[in-house]
């Protein structure tokens, strides 16, 4: 490389090195309509050669693209609604043994919503979210992955926790808010997160995720290339159709699509955002129409059909990796049956009979159970059995969980800095003297240590 004499030039030149050092070559564009040439418009030239719309093709007929005429983006399916698998030859592609798991795995996580749904009316708990119609969208996606692949989710993924391996005593332990919470109390109820399971932890801001979606799978891509020995890992982001909304959604699908990234966008999108209906929403065809606005593959799938759902988390992943990687969007239809979360009264803007009709006419649960009983490998007894242990273990869990201390109060300053800082100090002192001083203001026996977490702070952190 030569250097020119000019400050400016040289100091561009380097960047331009170290910016090739630290993420390799440019990924070259690898969809026709992306392909430049460097050349002029030509008198006989039949196509755009505009650098910002390649290879459109020149008319002398005025037609505004009208979407409302055009046909809406089909739906995938392979089960139907009664059970029964659609094209044969094909079939499911998914083993009986795994079928029943996926199943049970629904089942135990709609008794645990239900379950906690009325804790949380008895005050046993501050907050809840349940996944009542969108079981087979977590579960079914989850199970398509591989270990290694890192998630972010919003806040109705409780299936995608249980699909890998997370316990019923850890979903407790997080709803409790205990010293066994793997986020020592930090967060509020159903925000959960596990690092061995690689899923990021839940953030209330909604659709702060995508971006950092995007942003981990440009890293993973990096480690693919420089170890390409090891399996190739991909980033699977889950948001509601109402996330989709905000800006974060559009800047992280632009970024993956231009830096060509292993990402799997899945966006669930169940008719209401909170109390705001589709209708209010938007005016175009779903989001999996925004998808092809950003050069994305893009699929939209019966959420209520895990078969589906499965086939096309599988088929996305071996996209998202396909020549060194690109980001992938599904857009799940469901129909969100149970209300927002325990502050919501969904009833305030739908009506009963809507939802009824929907928990009657079609769902997951019911989809899948008609499959397994068309195949008997499922009946009555079964399922009686099954919701009866079910339940025992989810209460057996809930009530140890409520049994335990809360974390202790030191963890309030830790994991800031490597060291307490004096400022920290400070503060860990102020607090320190008004628990002594106002005891019977501050009751500190359901804490871990007492007040000796904040001695055993200020000790450790002495120089």
């Amino acid at each position: 490389m030569s250097f020119r004499y000019t400050s400016r030039g040289l100091r561009l030149q380097r960047v331009v090195g170290l910016q090739s050092r630290l993420h390799g070559p440019r990924p070259t564009a690898n969809t026709p309509w992306q392909t430049c040439r460097g050349v002029a418009s030509t008198p006989t030239a039949e196509k755009v050669l505009f650098p910002g719309a390649l290879n459109s093709e020149f008319t002398h007929s005025m037609e505004f693209i009208q979407p409302s005429q055009a046909k809406a983006i089909p739906t995938y399916r392979v089960m139907n609604q009664y059970g029964e698998i659609i094209d044969r030859e094909v079939g499911v592609e998914t083993t009986d043994e795994e079928a029943l798991a996926l199943y049970k795995n629904m089942v135990i996580l709609s008794i645990m919503d239900l379950l906690m749904f009325e804790a949380q009316r008895q005050g046993r708990l501050s907050f809840y979210m349940v996944s009542a119609g969108e079981e087979g969208i977590a579960i079914g996606s989850a199970s398509a992955l591989t270990p290694g692949d890192v998630i972010f989710c919003q806040y109705r993924e409780t299936g995608v926790y249980l699909q890998r391996g997370f316990t019923l005593s850890s979903f407790m332990n997080q709803l409790f808010a205990n010293a066994k919470d793997n986020g020592l109390g930090r967060n509020m109820p159903v925000h959960y997160g596990s690092k061995e399971l690689n899923i990021h932890t839940i953030s209330s801001t909604l659709a702060t995720q995508i971006p950092h979606a995007a942003g981990a799978a440009y890293a993973l891509k990096m480690q693919n290339m420089q170890n390409p020995d090891t399996d190739p890992r991909v980033a699977v982001c889950y948001f509601g159709e109402g996330a989709a909304s905000e800006g974060d959604f559009h800047a992280a699908l632009n970024i993956a699509a231009t830096r060509q990234v292993p990402c799997l966008f899945i966006c669930r999108n169940n008719g209401y955002a909170i109390s705001t209906p589709t209708s209010d929403q938007y005016r175009g065809d779903g989001i999996a129409s925004r998808g092809a606005g950003y050069g994305i593959a893009t699929l939209r799938v019966d959420g209520n059909d895990i078969f589906a759902v499965r086939h096309a988390t599988k088929e996305a992943r071996r996209l998202a990796l396909q020549d060194g990687g690109q980001p992938v969007l599904i857009e799940m239809m469901a129909y969100r049956v149970g209300h927002h979360s325990t502050s919501d009264d969904s009833f305030a803007y739908r009506q009963r009979v809507e939802v009824e009709d929907w928990k009657r006419r079609d769902n997951p649960l019911t989809r899948l159970r008609k499959w397994l009983e068309g195949k008997a490998l499922w009946d009555e007894d079964k399922e009686k059995a099954l919701r009866s242990s079910t339940r025992k273990d989810v209460l057996a869990a809930f009530e140890q969980a409520e049994k335990e201390s809360k974390p202790s109060i030191r963890n309030a300053f830790e994991g800031v800095w490597a060291e307490l800082t004096d400022e920290q100090r400070a503060h860990v002192e102020e607090l320190r003297d008004i628990l002594m001083r106002y005891p019977k203001e501050y009751d500190l026996e359901g804490f871990e240590g007492g007040i000796g977490g904040l001695d055993e702070l200020l000790a450790s952190k002495k120089k």
